[in-house]
């Protein structure tokens, strides 16, 4: 796992595990900076350390798994093509705990690969439209 600083275009931090080591294991040890950008696969379910990096003014895109728990807030309406839900949402049942804010969760479809993957990132619009585009091609 590294994280790269795009800025000084050097890595930030880096920890190499044994094969046996699931790399989400590392986002405790990750110092998170404030207004920095954090995308992860889906594997990266952690939402006690997604709310930490919330906490610390930085942001998230990570894949959800499909078996994600959680109740709409508020749908937005008017969406560009390929988005298919753009929503605010809340986990529920014991995640609640991890991540008690909302979050927005975003379904994209993939037209090249006739595929949909869902999102979930920050309450913001870092990244607008195109942070799908960035992660889609990951598994």
């Amino acid at each position: 796992m590294s994280l790269y600083d795009i800025e000084a275009q050097v890595p930030a931090f880096y920890t190499v595990t044994t094969a046996s080591k699931h790399d989400s294991t590392a986002m405790s040890s990750i110092h998170y900076e404030p207004n920095a950008y954090y995308i992860f696969d889906r594997a990266y379910d952690s939402f006690k350390e997604l709310y930490r990096i919330h906490l610390t003014d930085s942001f998230f895109v990570v894949r959800a798994k499909t078996n994600l728990k959680y109740k709409t807030v508020k749908w937005k309406r008017r969406m560009p093509k390929n988005i298919m839900t753009d929503a605010e949402v809340k986990l529920t049942g014991y995640l609640r705990e991890k991540y008690p804010e909302s979050f927005r969760l975003v379904r994209y479809y993939d037209e090249e690969d006739d595929r949909e993957f869902t999102f979930l990132r920050i309450q913001n619009n870092f990244l607008h439209w195109t942070s799908p585009i960035f992660i889609r091609k990951d598994g």
